[in-house]
């Protein structure tokens, strides 16, 4: 993880204002990191937890209090009640759920309660959603080959660094991220990295 945490500091831009974003963010997942706690324990203060509660909510409670104590961003993916419940930082939007979701409530609480806001972009137009939805940050993906997703299109560094031309929020690289895969990334192209193995 230290590794991971020195090699987000060349290819990501400087960072933002407060209350932005976290620039390195850690996802569960529901088969390769279905109990993040151990991994969100080593997490840096002031970086972020992407709790994805596909499975069900189990231990949400304990991660919430984990993030409280060590001083880490929580966010939650979908399902703003819950997000609610456990007072989190934010909400994370899927793409689709973004692009075709039933939004008003789930935006109308990250407004009312002034909560971060990501949302997950596949492509350029994507990202121009986000912008208009208000997100504090879209995690790009996939930037690199990724178990998560085995044998999907990647984005690549070159793609990734054209797409600073099309308007839109900070962006987080996810997919494929490591140290050595960070050093193929042009100065910039990201403003921060989202990751579940190299932060596990």
């Amino acid at each position: 993880m230290t590794a991971l945490v020195n090699a987000i500091r060349r290819p990501v831009s400087p960072p933002q204002r407060q209350g932005a974003a976290p620039r390195l963010l850690l996802l569960s997942d529901p088969v390769r990191l279905p109990d993040p706690a151990a991994a969100a324990a080593r997490l840096p203060p002031g970086a972020g937890l992407l709790l994805r509660p596909y499975r069900g909510a189990a231990g949400a409670e304990a991660l919430a209090r984990l993030c409280r104590r060590r001083r880490l961003v929580l966010l939650v993916a979908a399902d703003w009640r819950l997000a609610a419940r456990l007072a989190a930082a934010g909400l994370h939007l899927p793409e689709g759920l973004a692009r075709h979701g039933l939004l008003a409530p789930a935006l109308g609480w990250v407004g009312r309660h002034r909560r971060l806001l990501t949302v997950a972009a596949h492509g350029p137009a994507a990202l121009v959603r986000a912008g208009r939805l208000g997100a504090a940050a879209a995690l790009v993906s996939p930037v690199f080959p990724t178990r998560s997703h085995p044998g999907a299109p990647t984005l690549g560094p070159v793609r990734l660094g054209l797409w600073r031309r099309w308007p839109g929020p900070p962006r987080l690289a996810l997919g494929g991220i490591a140290p050595a895969t960070l050093r193929r990334l042009p100065p910039g192209a990201v403003d921060g990295v989202a990751a579940i193995g190299a932060l596990a």
